[in-house]
């Protein structure tokens, strides 16, 4: 677990870029509850890493502003009760939301017109509803 976090491909945290906090978990928990730091928070500074280059950072700090506080990106674990394990946990929710960041931006839509077989069923279930609908009318006879 200690070294380098790999995001995809080529993209490579150094360890040195990443900050770990330890804290004790909520909720409830066995006669260690009180004395262990099981929660963990992975914090990685997006806009002064080396890590990414200058194109992929901007994307991350653009995608991810919302998150960024002073452009310092952090993550916190606390679902298992071993702080081991929720190092790994935080490790893969940090490269997730990074991947996620980093990936190029979707091909545009290209716009297309329905086809007319399309056109046609769609057409052809209007008229069955209208025909459903029709059936459940009273007449005023």
């Amino acid at each position: 677990m200690p070294g380098d976090l790999v995001i995809r491909g080529s993209v490579v945290v150094p360890e040195a870029e990443l900050s770990w906090r330890f804290s004790r978990s909520s909720g409830p928990g066995g006669q260690g509850v009180n004395t262990t730091d099981s929660r963990v928070e992975l914090s990685f500074d997006v806009s002064r890493t080396t890590a990414l280059p200058l194109a992929l950072r901007e994307r991350a700090l653009t995608r991810l502003e919302d998150r960024l506080v002073d452009g310092v990106l952090t993550v916190s674990a606390s679902e298992q009760r071993s702080q081991w394990q929720n190092r790994l946990s935080a490790e893969q929710k940090l490269a997730a939301v990074l991947a996620e960041a980093i990936a190029p931006p979707p091909r545009p839509r290209v716009a297309t017109r329905p086809s007319a077989g399309a056109r046609r069923r769609r057409v052809d279930a209007k008229k069955r509803r209208g025909d459903i609908k029709k059936l459940r009318r009273v007449d005023p006879d």
